[in-house]
C-alpha cells in the first residue's frame, strides 16, 4: 500500500480546528452494533457529524472496523481477529449479539466506511487498534489508507491510538495527518510524549482531566479530546473547562 500520489495541503493545528465538540463513540455504539455501518447510520440520523471507530488489520493485512483483539464479543466468530482473512471475517454476523433487528450485519471494511462517510459529508476519528505485536504495521497501514480515502477532502480524519508505536508509525507514513495520543492515565511526562509523536491533541480519559490539565495542554499547544462521556452535565463541565471534543455513547442526548 502506497501513499497518495498528490500531497494534501491539510493544516490542522491549535489555530485551525475544524472538528465538532461532540463525537459519536463507535458510531452509535449502544443504539446499534458498535463499529458497523448500521451504527454510523444510526448516529447520522440523530445529527452526529463525526464518528470515532476502531480499525485493526485482518490476517491478510486488510483494515476492518473492530475494537477487541478477538472476534468473540461482537461477532459470530471466535479467536483472534488478526488470525483470519478478510474473506473469512466477511462471512461473520456482527449484529445478532446486539439485538435481533441487526442480525446479519457484517464487519465493515475501512474502505466501505470511508466511502460512506465521505459521500455523506461526515468526519472521522480513527482509533488505530492494533492486534498485539502488529503495532507498527497497523499504524502505517491505517494512516496510508486514511490518507488515500480522504486525499481530496477539506477536513482530514483524526488518527488516535493508545499505542505510541502505532502512532509513531502513522507519523512516519503520513506525517500530515493529525494525531492524538490516547491515555487512560496521565503520566507525568504526557506533554513530552505528545510532542515526540507530533500530536495535535491529547485524548484522555475524562476522569483524568481537571481545569489545570486542560489549561496546561492548551498552553503546550494541544487541543483536548476526552472519552467516554455519557452524562450531559459532565459534558457541559468539560466543555466549560476548554475541552475541544467530547466522545460519547449518548448520541441521542449530546449532539454537535
Amino acid at each position: 500500500m502506497s501513499a497518495p500520489s498528490a500531497t494534501p495541503t491539510w493544516r490542522i493545528d491549535f489555530d485551525h480546528w475544524p472538528y465538532p465538540s461532540i463525537v459519536a463513540h463507535r458510531g452509535a455504539g449502544k443504539l446499534a452494533p458498535e463499529n458497523t455501518l448500521a451504527a454510523l447510520r444510526a448516529g447520522a440520523a440523530l445529527g452526529q457529524t463525526m464518528f470515532e471507530f476502531d480499525v485493526k488489520l485482518t490476517g491478510d493485512g486488510k483494515p476492518i472496523l473492530m475494537h477487541d483483539a478477538t472476534l468473540d464479543r461482537t461477532t459470530s466468530g471466535s479467536g483472534l481477529a488478526g488470525a483470519f482473512t478478510l474473506s473469512e471475517i466477511s462471512q461473520l454476523d456482527a449484529g445478532t449479539w446486539h439485538s435481533a433487528p441487526y442480525a446479519g450485519e457484517p464487519v465493515p471494511t475501512f474502505g466501505n466506511v470511508a466511502r460512506w462517510l465521505r459521500s455523506n459529508g461526515l468526519m472521522a476519528n480513527i482509533e488505530i487498534k492494533p492486534s498485539p505485536g502488529r503495532e507498527v504495521e497497523t499504524g502505517a497501514a491505517v494512516a496510508v489508507a486514511a490518507a488515500q480515502a480522504w486525499h481530496d477532502a477539506v477536513v482530514p480524519p483524526m488518527l488516535s491510538s493508545f499505542s505510541e508505536a502505532a502512532l509513531e508509525a502513522a507519523q512516519h507514513a503520513v506525517p500530515i495527518l493529525p494525531r492524538a495520543l490516547l491515555l487512560h492515565r496521565l503520566p507525568d511526562d504526557w506533554p513530552a510524549r505528545l510532542h515526540r509523536l507530533g500530536c495535535v491533541a491529547l485524548d484522555a480519559n475524562h476522569l483524568e482531566l481537571t481545569p489545570e490539565i486542560v489549561a496546561r495542554a492548551r498552553a503546550e499547544g494541544f487541543r483536548v479530546l476526552t472519552y467516554t462521556v455519557n452524562d450531559p452535565a459532565r459534558a457541559r463541565t468539560l466543555l466549560g473547562w476548554g475541552v475541544d471534543m467530547v466522545i460519547t455513547d449518548a448520541v441521542d442526548q449530546l449532539r454537535p
